[in-house]
């Protein structure tokens, strides 16, 4: 996995929160909790890590990762340990 490949994951995952958290000002290390996040908005966040990276990620790993930059390293590793 490259590092410009998980920038592009990162990058993504963080354009997905900003658009269902109906931010723009999110860092990548900000708590989805914090920011207001809520389980529809994380069950929207979900389906669209399906539909736009192709990626299903279990909503017990939302919860442990609530980050942009935590949730980015498991998808990452993920796509290691499976790809």
């Amino acid at each position: 996995m490259t590092d410009e490949r998980n920038m592009m994951i990162t990058e993504r995952v963080h354009a997905i929160w900003c658009r269902e958290l109906g931010r723009d000002d999110i860092a990548f290390d900000d708590d989805f909790f914090a920011l207001g996040g809520q389980s529809v908005i994380m069950a929207r966040i979900q389906r669209s890590l399906i539909v736009e990276l192709g990626v299903e990620v279990p909503v017990d790993q939302l919860f442990r990762n609530p980050t942009v930059s935590s949730i980015s390293a498991y998808i990452t590793s993920s796509e290691t340990m499976t790809g």
